[in-house]
Order: structure tokens, then C-alpha cells, then sequence
């Protein structure tokens, strides 16, 4: 129950307040938003599968989000960000067809 309050909170937060995203941050938030879809979608088909754990939940969404911003961030360091930013991408859109499919699986099965 508190995950759903939570939920609509941020929601009517984000309709009504406008923050301002630092011009340095801008370029990772794609990438952040993705690794963080992954994450939720993984939570989803663990909590299909009968095994979801709410602190591998957490720490997966920390380290998804973490991990692809240092990623995009290194490739922009050795000049090659955009190739990093699409393999980022490319691993997380995997991971997260691959959830989907589950989900679709477990809903649908029959």
C-alpha cells in the first residue's frame, strides 16, 4: 500500500512541480530513466515469479542507474559517449524485452 501512495505522490509532485535539471546532468538522464525501467521491470517479473526481495529491489535500482550513468560518463571521457551511450542502451532494451516477455508469460500462460 505504501509503494501505491508512494506512486501517486510522485506523480502529482511531478505534474505540479517543474524541477530544473542541472545542464551537466542532462545528458545522463536518459540513460538513468532506462537503467531504472530495467529495474522496475525486473522487480515485476520477480514479484510474478514468487521471489521478489524488496532490498535486491533497491539495490538493483541503485546499481542500474549508478552503473549506466558511470558508464555513459567514461565513454564521454574517452570521447567516445555516444557509443557507449548506445551500448548501454542496447544491453538495458535487451533486459528489458526479456522482462517483459516473462511478464507477458505469466499473465497469458495457459
Amino acid at each position: 500500500m505504501a509503494a501505491v501512495i508512494g506512486l501517486i505522490l510522485g506523480i502529482v509532485i511531478g505534474i505540479f512541480v517543474r524541477p530544473d535539471i542541472p545542464i551537466w546532468l542532462q545528458p545522463y538522464l536518459p540513460i538513468m530513466v532506462v537503467a531504472a525501467l530495467d529495474a522496475l521491470l525486473g522487480a515485476a517479473r520477480s514479484y510474478f515469479e514468487r521471489n521478489f526481495n524488496d532490498r535486491v529491489f533497491v539495490i538493483s535500482f541503485l546499481s542500474n542507474v549508478i552503473t549506466a550513468a558511470l558508464l555513459v560518463f567514461l565513454g564521454d571521457q574517452l570521447g567516445v559517449g555516444s557509443q557507449l551511450t548506445t551500448a548501454v542502451i542496447v544491453v538495458l532494451g535487451i533486459r528489458i524485452f526479456s522482462n517483459v516477455s516473462a511478464i507477458r508469460r505469466f499473465i497469458f500462460r495457459g
